[in-house]
């Protein structure tokens, strides 16, 4: 991973937070005891439950040291905050409204690369359309690169409201 900050609304940190929590004091006891039990029947190499056992807490520690480096590079940007600072232009957090060059209208919010979900109207701020319409303005005209091509967007709308984000456990 890598040591820049790792851009999130603040409900997208808390569920990482919230879900570390859960495998260091929940699962990971959990599945400690259950290893300690059927360790305790015998031969190990048969043993089932201890096999898969070990395999389920590699997993669980993996996912505790994968959100404990997310969580650590996190910069928790809030939507509402940003539009002190944003003076009508795209950033981080707000709401755009775009016209597309077939005249079909869209909304979406710019969040980071954890809760990105497009059928949902979250994009991120690193994708090709994100990254476009960062710096943009209303009445503006952004061009992204997309599989057929050159694409061109037209912002309608900005605004900065608060964003219900679900963590993107893709």
């Amino acid at each position: 991973m890598s040591d820049s900050p790792i851009y999130m609304t603040p409900g997208c940190a808390e569920q990482i937070r919230a879900e570390l929590k859960e495998l260091l004091y929940v699962k990971r006891p959990d599945t400690v005891s259950r290893i300690s039990d059927a360790a305790a029947e015998g031969d190990r190499s048969e043993n089932a439950e201890y096999i898969y056992g070990k395999r389920y807490l590699r997993k669980i520690d993996s996912r505790i040291h994968y959100l404990t480096k997310r969580i650590e590079a996190a910069q928790a940007v809030d939507p509402v905050g940003q539009a002190k600072i944003a003076d009508g232009r795209v950033l981080f957090g707000c709401t755009v409204t775009f016209e597309d060059e077939d005249g079909n209208e869209r909304t979406y919010s710019i969040v980071g690369v954890d809760e990105y979900d497009a059928a949902q109207g979250r994009i991120s701020w690193i994708s090709p359309v994100g990254k476009a319409l960062l710096k943009s303005r209303e009445g503006d005209v952004v061009t992204y690169k997309s599989p057929e091509g050159v694409k061109e967007l037209e912002i309608i709308k900005v605004e900065y409201l608060p964003i219900d984000t679900k963590l993107n456990t893709r």
